[in-house]
């Protein structure tokens, strides 16, 4: 059977040992040299980071997030032991973690590590679907040839590349399409490297909840549960024409993810859609200051995000949940695209000015969409506003002396609300 040493890269024979290095990181499947399309997680990648740039935060449960009313954007692994977990709000992480640290994202270094990760899987091959900063999916179909080994052996090495050369660790999914790749990648973490081969798919499946399947949240969850639908068995026992009726374009998909079927192709040119930022409030909220905190802390966020992806958007948009989980949504499109974090508060204030007063709410986002290069962005000015331009040339400044010195150096009187 087809094995590799995951330490030293060699081909081995099928031992719990390395008979090169004596390394336990072996890795054994039938299909391990036939399999191309696969899925590359960083391991609790923000966490990754601060860790890696502060030594002294090493051993201790890190938390990368908002403040109190925030939510937790991501945790390390000694946090998540104690039950922390993305996106549960900050004050319940601290009740089952009070001892871990909270870090303010950095997504401007975030960004810059994830450009150093896409470069190595560029140098593997040029089908990269990046899904964030932190994943992205690879096939690897005819680089055998161009490598001189196989892709399994070729995404090992990626992953020790980006130990020894960065600090960071990354887990691998490799599989026969996108689906299956993705649910690999997340069965061993961290450090991980998992295969699902076309011969045990099927078996693989069966008993497996379908909450497996990427983008299931619990809405979705809900209604099949109300169908009796929990595993993938349950899923088989329905015909394609009867999913569909019941869950629509869902259910067609499903059909066909029951099955292991997914022919979707990685798309090295998919384009990023939008990129926004939400959270949910400790206590239903409908206090002006409270609210206008909030705007502005997400407005920052979102601009930080577009920028270290060099790009802006034409379109904001406003989200609340009211108490009732009723959701309002209000958008508006710019005249000129934007990625100053001043201009996106504004418009989303006003935004909320239309509606700010159907509180209490219990979740406030803020979003950018209809994306374009960053060269497009703040071109015209604002007529309306004299003092923009002015404006926008001190966020640029501020960002420069933030890269320098520290994401607290200047902070703005609105983002203590």
């Amino acid at each position: 059977m087809p094995a590799i040493c995951r330490d030293c890269l060699k081909q081995v024979k099928r031992n719990k040992r390395c008979t090169y290095c004596g390394s336990p990181r072996v890795k054994s499947h039938a299909e391990l040299f036939e399999l191309t399309i696969a899925h590359m997680d960083c391991d609790a990648f923000y966490a990754s980071v601060e860790k890696r740039d502060n030594p002294q935060l090493a051993d201790k449960p890190v938390i990368i997030g908002g403040g109190k009313r925030g939510v937790v954007s991501t945790a390390c692994y000694v946090a998540r032991i104690r039950g922390v977990r993305s996106a549960m709000p900050m004050f319940k992480a601290l009740q089952l973690c009070p001892e871990a640290v909270v870090i303010k994202p950095r997504m401007s270094v975030y960004a810059s590590v994830s450009r150093e990760i896409r470069a190595m899987m560029d140098e593997l091959t040029p089908d990269v679907e990046p899904l964030s900063l932190d994943e992205a999916f690879m096939d690897l179909s005819g680089t055998e040839r161009l490598h001189g080994a196989p892709p399994a052996i070729m995404l090992a090495r990626l992953i020790k590349r980006m130990k020894d050369e960065l600090g960071l660790t990354g887990s691998i999914g490799l599989s026969h399409n996108k689906f299956l790749a993705k649910v690999a990648s997340d069965l061993d973490k961290p450090r991980g490297f998992s295969v699902i081969g076309k011969a045990e798919t099927a078996e693989f499946l069966h008993d497996q909840p379908v909450r497996l399947i990427w983008g299931i949240g619990p809405a979705a969850q809900d209604s099949l549960d109300r169908a009796g639908i929990r595993t993938f068995s349950d899923l088989l026992r329905w015909d394609q024409e009867a999913l569909t009726a019941r869950f629509g374009s869902m259910g067609y998909r499903l059909w066909h993810l029951a099955r292991g079927q997914d022919k979707r192709r990685v798309s090295a040119n998919a384009p990023m859609k939008s990129i926004s930022n939400e959270t949910t409030f400790f206590e239903d909220t409908a206090s002006i200051d409270i609210l206008d905190g909030h705007i502005w802390r997400m407005s920052e966020k979102v601009a930080d995000r577009a920028k270290a992806r060099g790009l802006a958007g034409r379109v904001v948009t406003l989200k609340l949940k009211q108490a009732n989980h009723k959701i309002i949504t209000r958008r508006v499109s710019l005249h000129d695209a934007t990625q100053i974090a001043d201009r996106i508060y504004r418009t989303a204030r006003g935004l909320f000015d239309q509606v700010g007063d159907q509180g209490p709410y219990r979740l406030l986002g803020c979003g950018l969409s209809d994306l374009c290069a960053e060269d497009q962005a703040d071109i015209s000015g604002d007529l309306l506003d004299p003092g923009a331009t002015r404006r926008s040339q001190a966020e640029r400044a501020t960002d420069d002396i933030r890269r320098r010195f520290g994401a607290d150096a200047i902070v703005k009187g609105r983002a203590l609300r």
